[in-house]
């Protein structure tokens, strides 16, 4: 199946977003404790968040 630009470009938009994680990631042993829980807190609450649209995804909608 040929893969078509739009794909190409929503797939560099995942990389954009692995590479954002990655950074939390590497930034979260220098955090307090309530730095975390705000950053989780604000990473839950946002709209669309990830795993919403994952699940959009995976069911097709």
């Amino acid at each position: 199946m040929p893969v078509t630009g739009e794909l190409i470009r929503l797939q560099n938009y995942v990389d954009d977003i692995a590479t954002t994680l990655r950074r939390i990631t590497a930034t979260m042993p220098f955090m307090t404790t309530e730095e975390r829980k705000q950053l989780s807190d604000y990473m839950r609450k946002s709209d669309p968040n990830f795993l919403a649209v994952l699940e959009r995804l995976e069911k097709g909608q």
